[in-house]
């Protein structure tokens, strides 16, 4: 039989089919657990209390009027002030909206704390606890903040303001006192504050004043103390640098009066004896008389000089005449020399004294100037504290002023647009979105109850799941046998119905046999089919139908591949080997009474040859399993069960051995080694994955041969076989009348079997 290809469906298609199995199979969970999700959210809604929605507007000024102008800083801002601090100051407002001071403060007017109907959130006319007790006003006001939300209007200065409680007229009458109350509380702010700060300013006032007072007193104080006129101060300073400059020029001139007499008189000083002539031209030109007596001596030496070059001896009477003259003239200038001399002494002495005292006056008034100084810092000291006393004064005097005149303007930058209103309906519960909301809920909680059912579910149920988890090859399936006894055709008459409720025993491994037309005829000859397909070539002459545990139906398998290859025409042999649970004998028929002879038999006592017994199946024979052995595992892994096979082997086409389970004992790991191939029986919905998958590698672990995999026991109306291997289901392709009133003959059923499972 052609299994199903995964891969030739498309990729997202087959997705899809296996998000979509899981909740197909246990769609009746998901409606349930959809439907009570839907009912209890719908109870849960009915039963919450009503809830009305009481909205409020109000709108921000950040920028309010200014009456009295931009000269005018009022002390508390209003509004938002700067552009860029816009955003903070919105943000604020809500803030301040849904503050706990703001809540506190209706609480204490409305005597919240004390109503039991609001703090437990009654409706109206709902019974009030008699042993309420007052709360206190703190909770209260937790209670008010966690009903009220505020929502701003976008691109506006507007804010809508809500409150959510179950009386639809306290609603709105709590919303507008609140509403008010954070207006009031706003003008109430700038008001406080604005005469804290006149307080202050006044008291700051009267301090500069007694500390203005005191700094003029210590000034004026001052200049009594030193002499100091407010009229003067600058002359005087004037003065002095004026008489320190006079003084200093003064002082100059006589010190360049000194070093001009000292020069003089060194220059005279260096007038020689013997020549007086040699005077300063200076002293020449400033006395008439030096040059007079100079121009003498002159005269007086060009005669003496007149005389020698005239021939005459130093001894001639003119010649000492004329030396006498020389001599009186020189010496007449000499004196005169001296006496200028002596005169710029004299000058020199009276100039030293002038520079002396002219140096006491300069020093003297350089005294007074620094001690000017000194009072003139000291006095700037006093009078920059007095100027900045003044100005500060001043300023808070003006400050002050302007305080008086802004506490008067009340003027508020929050304005209430529209009050609340008593609500028409209630917000919440809302029953159609919370209905819909629980149908939601119930269909994803009920699509993963399906997903976490599907889950939980370890058992191999489709041939994907053999080729997938097991990895092996899938030969084909045989149908759940109570579910497919119906082969009756069409128009057959009732008594042959009957014979279904007589299938139901021992004798349902022969049904291959005795309903040739029956779907699990037809699921068995396509494992035949498939097996005779797998090695064409080389055809299995032993085959091993084993299990990976118990009740998995190996041995109906077993029959049912043996009577399909019976009927295509092979000599068959079934041997039991199942040497713990034999059945065969039972299911055909044979020495019912007690084991008798058998495999063992055969292989204990070598005088029987012959233990094969014919069967109502042509082409079959049986070998019963004989008397149960104490050590099975022995006689099977036993030289002598391989000279029996061999010689079975010799006279058969085909050897079938049923095994026990391969978890269970190790017998069929044994056989498995010694056959040509064997097959793993998994009975669907029953065998889990890892059952399974252990079984499989118990196998491959010992080198057996891997025949394929044949799932058994299918129940086809399961819905993982809903759309799919309708060919084994009643109504199928053998199930109409035949012409002669009679069932198809086995050489005709089997004819048509070749041809549908020819590729």
């Amino acid at each position: 039989m052609a299994t199903p290809n995964p891969q030739a469906d498309d990729e997202q298609g087959l997705d899809l089919a296996a998000l979509w199995r899981p909740i197909r199979k246990y769609w009746i969970t998901s409606i349930m657990i959809a439907a009570l999700v839907t009912m209890a959210a719908a109870f849960y809604t009915t039963r919450q209390t009503k809830l009305y929605e009481a909205s409020a507007t109000v709108q921000f000024d950040p920028n309010p009027p200014r009456p009295l102008g931009g000269k005018v800083e009022s002390v508390v801002e209003l509004g938002s002030g700067a552009v860029w601090d816009t955003r903070e100051y919105y943000e604020t407002q809500y803030e301040i909206i849904e503050s706990r001071k703001v809540s506190l403060v209706v609480v204490q007017q409305r005597g919240l704390n004390r109503d039991p109907a609001f703090l437990l959130n009654l409706p109206p006319h709902a019974a009030v606890p008699k042993n309420f007790e007052p709360w206190e006003e703190g909770d209260a006001a937790d209670v008010l903040r966690s009903r009220l939300r505020v929502e701003p209007v976008k691109s506006s200065r507007i804010a809508t303001v809500h409150l959510i409680d179950a009386d639809p007229e306290r609603a709105a009458s709590v919303l507008k006192s609140l509403v008010d109350t954070y207006r009031e509380l706003n003008l109430q702010n700038v008001v406080e504050s604005t005469e804290e700060a006149a307080t202050w300013l006044q008291s700051e006032n009267d301090k500069l004043t007694k500390e203005l007072d005191t700094s003029e007193k210590a000034l004026h104080e001052y200049k009594v103390e030193n002499n100091i006129l407010s009229v003067e101060y600058d002359d005087k300073s004037n003065m002095l640098r004026e008489e320190i400059g006079q003084l200093n020029q003064t002082l100059t001139t006589i010190r360049t009066r000194r070093e001009e007499v000292a020069a003089r008189y060194n220059e005279l000083a260096k007038v020689p004896s013997d020549n007086p002539s040699q005077l300063p031209a200076s002293e020449l030109l400033s006395s008439s008389l030096l040059q007079s007596l100079r121009g003498n001596y002159i005269s007086a030496l060009k005669e003496r000089d007149a005389l020698i070059s005239g021939g005459k001896g130093k001894n001639h009477p003119d010649v000492l005449s004329a030396d006498s003259k020389v001599t009186l003239t020189r010496d007449a200038l000499l004196d005169e020399v001296k006496n200028i001399q002596g005169s710029l002494k004299g000058d020199l002495a009276v100039i030293n004294r002038q520079e002396g005292g002219v140096s006491g006056l300069f020093d003297k008034a350089k005294k007074e100037a620094l001690e000017l100084n000194l009072l003139e810092i000291e006095y700037n000291k006093l009078r920059r504290q007095k100027e900045n006393t003044e100005k500060l004064y001043s300023l808070l005097l003006e400050r002050s002023k302007e305080s008086d005149l802004t506490r008067r303007l009340r003027i508020n930058n929050i304005s209430i647009v529209d009050y609340p209103s008593v609500p028409g309906g209630p917000v919440r519960p809302n029953v159609p979105a919370n209905v819909a909301a629980g149908l939601m809920l119930g269909v994803i909680l009920g699509i993963a109850a399906a997903f976490g059912r599907n889950l939980l579910d370890r058992t191999v149920k489709t041939p994907e799941d053999v080729e997938q988890v097991i990895n092996a090859t899938f030969l084909g399936l045989i149908p759940e046998i109570d579910n497919a006894l119906d082969v009756t055709p069409p128009g057959a008459p009732v008594r042959r119905k009957r014979r279904r409720a007589k299938l139901a025993g021992e004798g349902r491994e022969l049904i291959v046999h005795e309903h040739p037309m029956s779907g699990t005829a037809e699921a068995a000859r396509s494992v035949r089919t498939n097996l005779l397909f797998t090695t064409p070539d080389k055809p299995y002459r032993t085959l091993l139908v084993t299990s990976s545990g118990p009740s998995e139906g190996k041995t109906t398998v077993a029959c049912c591949v043996a009577v399909a290859m019976a009927q295509a025409g092979r000599r068959v042999v079934l041997i039991d080997c199942d040497l713990r649970r034999p059945r065969i004998h039972r299911i055909f028929r044979e020495r019912k009474a007690d084991l008798g002879p058998g495999l063992t038999s055969a292989l204990l006592d070598d005088s029987i040859n012959e233990c094969a017994v014919a069967t109502e199946v042509p082409n079959l024979w049986v070998i019963p399993a004989g008397p149960i052995p104490p050590n099975p595992s022995e006689l099977l892994h036993s030289e002598r069960f391989k000279a029996f096979l061999n010689k079975q082997k010799a006279q058969f086409d085909l050897v079938i051995l049923d095994s026990p389970p391969l978890v269970a004992v190790t017998d069929a790991t044994i056989l498995s080694t010694i056959v040509d191939g064997t097959l793993l029986v998994v009975r669907a919905f029953k065998t889990t994955k890892d059952l399974a998958r252990h079984a499989n590698r118990i196998l491959a672990d010992v080198g057996a041969h891997m025949a394929g995999v044949v799932l058994n026991a299918v129940n086809l109306n399961r819905d993982e076989y809903k759309y799919s291997y309708l060919y084994y289901r009643r109504g199928n392709y053998y199930t109409s009348k035949p012409e002669d009133g009679q069932r198809p003959s086995i050489a005709s059923a089997e004819s048509e079997t070749r041809d549908d499972a020819r590729p």
